[in-house]
């Protein structure tokens, strides 16, 4: 009986031992979270720059369009104060400057918000240092409209426009 114990025992030891031996390890590989976690990172930083490319671009558009469209209204008025012989602007002309002095004020206020959306977005900080002054700019050509400088306001402007321009460039 003694021997039929430890060979039972025996046949236990060894079965084990075999069963050991047949498992596989598995090596550990670096985690795959990290490439795509480096790769949607990259996507998210593209698409944050196309979202402030596309905002400056906006800006352009709007701005180009209202420069090109000012010319012609400010000459209009300036010829009409001409004309007026006793120093009073005519009530047309009075009516179009108040309609021409808050466009430049909204654009002041877009320009404001377009420099804290690069100030506080991180991916957009280094395009920051190109755009910053832009709403100065146009605060400085609103304050001329409000004088009824329209014309050196609308020069002001095109150097906002230039500085615009740089920004987009700037942008990859």
């Amino acid at each position: 009986m003694k021997k039929f114990i430890v060979a039972i025992c025996t046949l236990i030891l060894l079965s084990t031992a075999s069963f050991a031996q047949t498992r596989k390890r598995q090596a550990t590989k670096p985690p795959a979270k990290s490439k795509s976690t480096s790769a949607s990172t990259a996507e998210a930083t593209a698409a944050v720059r196309t979202e402030g490319a596309n905002r400056v671009a906006t800006q352009i558009k709007n701005l180009s369009r209202f420069l090109y469209l000012v010319g012609g209204v400010v000459k209009g008025i300036e010829a009409i104060n001409a004309q007026s012989k006793d120093g009073q602007t005519s009530p047309t002309n009075e009516r179009n400057t108040a309609q021409l002095r808050p466009s430049f004020t909204d654009f002041r206020v877009g320009l404001d918000s377009l420099e804290v959306y690069f100030r506080t977005t991180p991916e957009l900080q280094p395009y920051y240092t190109k755009l910053v002054g832009s709403a100065s700019g146009a605060a400085s050509a609103e304050q001329q409209a409000l004088s009824g400088q329209f014309d050196q306001a609308s020069k002001n402007l095109l150097g906002v426009l230039g500085r615009l321009t740089d920004v987009l460039v700037a942008m990859p």
